[in-house]
């Protein structure tokens, strides 16, 4: 299923046309604007026959990157190269005179915006790569329209930055600790988590998602025992997938099983197509409720991982590598489970 699917190295395209509200953003803080769906199917979209396509689970963590580095699997984590003070000047200025040229008659030549790419941008790590087809000109990645250069740059083990990236991975052994999804028990699909060879999925993106990401959507972990998982993108499909229209999605967003922060459609000429709760103006995180991902049962399966010394390996692997083989109501009771182990060894 997975080499299926497409992997998330640009930004994804809302599967409708949008429209911009001159309200406070829901979704972002300090945004004073909204994005919301419309009820038009992009063209784009439809050319990619996305009714056709796989749907999976949009999940709320960070986006991350399997690749080599130094002739190793690696991780990697996203970094977008974005506009310094003085670039981000002339983009609001560009961004104002668009919107204003969009709601005049548009009589005059309609505005454009030429970047300088070594005054106008920050700098980047020394090992920062663009995404793949980000355009290169003249021998520098291309901005998007929002003015961000989408890429990537490897985890450092010792980062402070990103070290609930490196928690989620051994590097030394090119390792990494996944969750997926399982076989279909009881009309339901089960996860699963297991550490992988980060060589067996080089090339894909995938979500880290657990207890220092983001809001902790999903109530993973705790603080004093966190849980990162890396997910390939599009490994979580949705069993009972709404219609590609607006109003059977709305509908679908108020079921249990929409409760979900969006939706990834995968389409078979490799394009991704998204709708996010915000575009139909639902609020994500959900409040008193609890999401799909943190309702199903989780087996940990790491038979797999073995070492011959514990010295220097992931204590995560270890912590769960006791516990496998055994199955969990849901990825909740997985921090109850390592509380269990604290407690014994006080």
């Amino acid at each position: 299923m997975m080499d299926k699917c497409g992997k998330v190295q640009q930004k994804v395209s809302c599967v409708f046309e949008t429209e911009i509200l001159n309200e406070p953003s829901n979704k972002r803080q300090f945004q004073g604007y909204k994005v919301v769906a419309s009820d038009v199917l992009k063209n784009t979209a439809l050319l990619s026959d996305v009714t056709r396509s796989i749907a999976t689970e949009k999940l709320d963590g960070t986006c991350v990157f399997i690749a080599e580095f130094k002739g190793r699997p690696w991780l990697w984590a996203r970094l977008d190269r974005k506009p310094n003070k003085a670039g981000d000047k002339r983009f609001k200025q560009y961004r104002s005179s668009l919107q204003k040229w969009e709601q005049s008659s548009q009589d005059l030549p309609k505005p454009s915006l030429e970047w300088d790419i070594e005054k106008d941008f920050k700098q980047v790590p020394e090992h920062w790569i663009p995404a793949s087809d980000v355009p290169i000109v003249n021998g520098h990645p291309q901005p998007d329209q929002n003015g961000h250069t989408p890429g990537w740059v490897p985890v450092e083990k010792t980062s402070r930055q990103y070290c609930w990236h490196a928690s989620a991975v051994d590097l030394d052994r090119s390792l990494g600790l996944f969750m997926g999804q399982g076989e279909v028990v009881s009309g339901a699909h089960h996860l699963q988590i297991r550490v992988l060879p980060l060589q067996s999925v080089l090339g894909h993106t995938a979500e880290l998602i657990g207890t220092h990401i983001n809001a902790n959507a999903y109530n993973i972990g705790s603080k004093r025992d966190p849980l990162h998982f890396l997910v390939i993108h599009g490994s979580i499909t949705l069993s009972e997938p709404p219609e590609v229209s607006l109003p059977a999605i709305q509908t679908w967003f108020s079921t249990e099983q929409g409760l979900v922060e969006g939706i990834v459609w995968h389409c078979s000429d490799g394009k991704l197509f998204k709708i996010h709760r915000h575009h139909l103006n639902l609020p994500w995180p959900l409040k008193d409720v609890t999401p799909v991902l943190s309702r199903k049962k989780v087996e940990i399966l790491l038979d797999n991982f073995e070492s011959e010394s514990e010295d220097d390996v992931n204590p995560v692997f270890l912590k769960l590598k006791k516990h496998s083989n055994r199955t969990c109501d849901s990825v909740v009771d997985l921090a109850q489970l390592l509380e269990k182990d604290e407690n014994k060894n006080e």
